[in-house]
Order: C-alpha cells, then sequence, then structure tokens
C-alpha cells in the first residue's frame, strides 16, 4: 500500500501535489484543509482519509471526524489533526493513543515535517508539514510511504518547493 500523507494545505492545490499523488494508493490528510474544492480533485482520483483541522468550517466538521482511528495493512493508525510529539501529546491525544494503542500516530498543525519513534508507547509518529503556503514554515512538504506486511517502509519526506514560491 503506497501513502501520500499530507496536512495543512489551507484551501492549496496545485499541479505539484496532484503530480505527487499520482502514484499512490490512498491520500491521508490530518487536517487544515480549508475548502473543499482543494481536495475535490484528489478524492476523485485516490481513496482519501481525512481529519478535520482548526481552522476548518462547520461544513468541513460535518463531513470529516476530529480523529480518525483504522488499520491499513495490519497497522494501526491514529490520526487527527493537534496531538502533539512524543512525550509531549496533549491530553486528548495522550488518553487516545494509551487506550487504542496505534502503531503510526499521525498529526498535523505544526507545519513542520517529523518522523518520531515513541518508545514509551511503541509506537511510530508522523507530522506531514505543510504543503500549502499559509504558515510560518519554509519549506512545503509531505510524506510518502508503504505499509507492507505491517511494516512501514520507503518512508520519504517529499520537498515541494519553497513557501513564498508558487501562487495562493
Amino acid at each position: 500500500m503506497h501513502i501520500a500523507l499530507i496536512s495543512d494545505n489551507h484551501s492549496y492545490v496545485g499541479q505539484d501535489i496532484l503530480d505527487q499523488i499520482a502514484d499512490v494508493d490512498e491520500i491521508w490528510h490530518a487536517g487544515d484543509i480549508g475548502s473543499f474544492e482543494s481536495i475535490d480533485e484528489m478524492r476523485k482520483l485516490k481513496p482519501f482519509k481525512a481529519v478535520y483541522g482548526n481552522i476548518d468550517d462547520t461544513a468541513m466538521r460535518l463531513a470529516y471526524k476530529e480523529d480518525l482511528i483504522w488499520t491499513c495493512e495490519g497497522i494501526k493508525v491514529y490520526m487527527t489533526h493537534i496531538g502533539g510529539y512524543p512525550g509531549r501529546y496533549n491530553a486528548r491525544a495522550s488518553k487516545i493513543i494509551k487506550s487504542e494503542k496505534p502503531n503510526l500516530f499521525i498529526c498535523g498543525h505544526s507545519h513542520i515535517c517529523k518522523v518520531l519513534p515513541d518508545h514509551k508507547n511503541d509506537l511510530l509518529h508522523m507530522n506531514p508539514g505543510a504543503y500549502g503556503f499559509h504558515g510560518f514554515h519554509q519549506i512545503r512538504t509531505i510524506l510518502k510511504f508503504e505499509i507492507v506486511d505491517a511494516k512501514i517502509k520507503n518512508l520519504r519526506a517529499v520537498e515541494m518547493g519553497l513557501r513564498g514560491q508558487g501562487s495562493v
């Protein structure tokens, strides 16, 4: 299973992201979508899972949940928009991690691309950064990886260009 993990587009969609998702099986979005128009093409092309973020309006919050938990190819995944980092999870995410025991915890919000092991909770933490133009991040990023035999493989950060370049 080939996955594109994206977040924080803040209503932006461009050919750059459409090119990056062409070779994946599923798209996972960790929130701050901004507008349905910005994900329409992606949802037509590939299976699409998403959670809403703090900038998302009522319509987006009705379409997507705050927390999403599912199993993909033997990996239990927990995704939310605001969750924190290993050793510094917010109270809601920490409670869900402890009760659900995911193998993979995904969040967005910080606009900082990070992948960290969480040895205490025996999981891998992923934040794909932001591929939109709004925010303080310097480089627009996404993560791509594969899940094979209940293992995450070929994980890579994809730089989508500088935040200040391109159109908004």
